[in-house]
């Protein structure tokens, strides 16, 4: 049987998806395969299609009790010989798969990688009956991956105590450096490699900086009253029940999903939102794997994830059934210091791992065993050391003591509690066989994912492009959906004129004076975008004051040019690569690139997508004079939005009976169109929109603006 006829035959489809049937060729080839696609990219059909067709079994590993079920039931639905290991199984169940494997009656066994942890599983595996070892979610092998599990680390050595079968390892999301990893532990012999297919055509991606939590639940509402269903991710436990909470009045029914939940209680919850009795979700990381629901229109990221590859895989279940669908993260900078949390706490250094061996020594009793939860141990290390110590850190500390045998974990009988067993007696933490440097190396892999996610929010260009090259995918196009492509199509590149590029070196000017040079064209950022756009405007706010900055020879010298000016300016010189925003010290900084140096100093003169200034008004992107119907001001980014609340201006000044300009005057509408505020907050900062308009005249402008947004995606 072909694989055509087999795709047809077992999974009724038609034809393949690109690159299916090369990888399921591999496979059959008995050549060791490594696939990266993402999430919706049609994976399990590679091992899948070929496991019906080579003669033994094929041993699935997948690290989800639920994600297995579920694929084994869909199997078994259609007819095909699938089963599962796994420690749900009573002892009977685990026997009559076991000889299912050596009579040859099936032909896809999904098994969890703990399994591999006693010798006597691989013992009871008949060897030549393996035709096939795939590893699902293989990232999960590589310790710099962004959700490394110790018990992939096996699996190599289980490969090879199988007889060393031909091998198929698949992830979503998996850097050059994590490919290389699980291909040298699996020892994969010459592997076929597909990395491919990261762009997703439908999903438009967007980074909303927000300044507060009343701006991110407003943002949010709007994005559930625009898109409908969706998953919003958060980085806590306690986080998803404090938003679920706050939208659920005006969202409707929402799911929470987090570790804490009792196994029936997700269970639960997923069955609600898969059978759509509920559409949003609000969860931690913990939800979304195996998570098939076609019709998602949105994933929003509350907080900041940890890493690149978490951020594309988790928003990558949206528009899985190719419509368009939108990844929004609300990003506020703030929300570092949890993710700063978590990598302290995956990664205990090789000191903390000893104390904590040796203070469980401390508190043993008779029999070596200590029954304390986790609080109590960090409780009595905190007393120990004179400071508080991370809770996450002793927990993974103590699984590193269990993955190398110092000690056992059990469970406490009557209590929902795991108890710690004294293996190595008499021994002290301090000879623990631990590679601290290597402990030290991973500490800075995860502080690096980290940096990328922010390097990610404050860049500027196509999203989709920047994710891509991220993975290794070059020569990619700009996309044209996501937040970098439609402000671009908004700031086109056109002739600069003479007085224009004196504006655009003092701008720069003011760049370099708030940074420290190195060299001729190299500057050290010390201060970020807003701050240095707040300086050039001439603000009075007390950051500005405090630091002196007042006395700079930039200080308010494009104070006449407006804020929306000087914030169009300064995204044209982002756009053209006059200046970044790079991380340094945990901090945004803008830093003046090296040819923004050039052009500051008269050097260079690229294309620049500037916004047009006032003539004969100093520079302002306002204007006063009145305009002929659908006549576009000067300055203005975007005429269409424009044009648009200029209508919801006529229509709310006929309904009073006064004059148009009394509800808004031409500038602030300009300003409207420019910035595009999407809540009071950012509102507020327009000059001419006060207090009182705040409240009583903004709304409908905010909404049209919203529908703008929304009708452009």
């Amino acid at each position: 049987m072909t694989p055509e006829s087999a795709l047809q035959k077992y999974f009724g489809m038609p034809s393949f998806r690109q690159p299916q049937q090369a990888i399921i060729e591999a496979v059959l080839e008995k050549k060791d395969t490594l696939v990266v696609m993402p999430t919706g990219g049609g994976k399990s059909l590679c091992f899948q299609l070929p496991a019906l067709l080579l003669p033994g079994v094929t041993l699935v590993v997948s690290p989800l009790i639920a994600l297995m079920k579920d694929q084994v039931d869909a199997l078994q639905a259609r007819g095909l010989p699938a089963g599962l290991l796994n420690s749900s199984q009573t002892l009977e169940e685990q026997r009559a798969t076991l000889d299912a494997i050596r009579q040859r009656t099936l032909k896809l066994v999904y098994v969890a990688p703990e399994r591999f942890r006693p010798q006597s599983f691989l013992n009871a595996l008949p060897k030549d009956a393996i035709s096939l070892f795939a590893i699902d979610e293989a990232h999960c092998l590589s310790q710099w991956g962004h959700d490394f599990r110790p018990d992939y680390m096996r699996l190599g050595e289980a490969r090879k105590a199988l007889g060393s079968p031909p091998c198929i390892a698949l992830t979503a999301t998996a850097t050059p450096d994590v490919q290389g990893d699980i291909m040298q532990v699996l020892e994969m012999r010459e592997p076929a490699e597909f990395v491919a297919g990261f762009a997703r055509e439908n999903l438009s991606f967007k980074v909303r900086k927000i300044g507060s939590n009343a701006d991110k639940q407003e943002a949010l509402l709007r994005l559930i009253k625009q898109h409908k269903t969706g998953i919003v991710y958060c980085a806590t436990r306690k986080s998803v029940d404090k938003v679920a909470a706050a939208i659920e009045p005006l969202a409707g029914s929402v799911i929470r999903y987090h570790g804490g939940l009792s196994d029936s209680e997700r269970t639960q919850a997923q069955e609600i939102f898969m059978q759509r009795k509920s559409d949003v979700v609000v969860a931690t990381n913990a939800f979304g794997m195996g998570i098939d629901r076609s019709d998602i229109r949105f994933v929003c990221h509350y907080e900041m994830p940890g890493s690149v590859e978490a951020y594309y895989q988790e928003g990558g279940r949206a528009g899985r059934d190719g419509a368009p669908s939108v990844c929004e993260m609300l990003f506020s900078y703030a929300d570092k210091r949890v993710q700063d949390f978590f990598i302290e706490g995956a990664n205990p250094g090789k000191e903390l791992i000893a104390q904590v061996f040796d203070m469980l020594c401390a508190e043993s009793d008779e029999n070596h065993e200590v029954r304390l939860p986790v609080d109590d141990l960090c409780d009595r290390l905190n007393d120990r050391n004179g400071r508080k110590v991370n809770p996450m850190a002793v927990s993974t500390a103590i699984s590193t003591l269990s993955r190398h045998k110092w000690i056992e974990r059990f469970e406490v009988p009557g209590r929902r509690l795991k108890g710690t067993r004294i293996l190595k007696l008499g021994q002290s933490g301090r000879d623990l066989p631990l590679d601290g440097q290597a402990l030290a190396i991973k500490a800075q892999r995860d502080e690096a994912r980290l940096k990328a996610v922010i390097d990610f929010a404050y860049a500027s260009g196509c999203r989709q492009q920047w994710i891509l090259n991220y993975f290794g995918e070059r020569n990619s196009q700009p996309c044209g959906r996501c937040d970098g492509c439609r402000q671009r199509k908004q700031l086109a590149n056109r002739e600069v004129k003479a007085d224009e590029w004196t504006l655009v070196k003092m701008a720069l000017s003011g760049v370099a004076r708030m940074s420290n040079r190195r060299a001729p064209d190299e500057w050290t950022p010390r201060f970020g975008k807003r701050k240095i756009i707040q300086c050039l405007l001439g603000s009075q706010s007390a950051p500005i004051l405090d630091a002196g900055l007042d006395a700079l020879s930039t200080y308010g010298i494009l104070k006449r040019e407006g804020s929306a000016f000087v914030d169009a300016l300064f995204e044209s010189f982002e756009q053209a690569g006059l200046v970044q925003v790079v991380t340094e010290e945990g901090f945004p900084l803008l830093k003046l690139t090296e040819l923004g140096s050039q052009v500051m100093r008269g050097l260079a003169q690229p294309a620049l997508a500037l916004p047009e200034r006032t003539a004969g008004s100093a520079g302002k992107v306002t204007t006063a004079k009145k305009l002929k119907k659908g006549q576009a001001p000067e300055g203005i980014l975007d005429n269409a939005l424009y044009q648009k609340l200029a209508a919801k201006r006529s229509e709310m000044a006929a309904a009073s009976g006064k004059p148009a300009y009394t509800v808004f005057p031409n500038f602030v509408l300009v300003e409207l169109a420019n910035l595009k505020p999407s809540s009071e907050r950012e509102a507020i900062k327009i000059r001419g929109i006060g207090p009182a308009k705040l409240k009583t005249v903004l709304p409908p402008f905010l909404e049209v603006i919203a529908a703008h947004q929304l009708s452009s995606l």
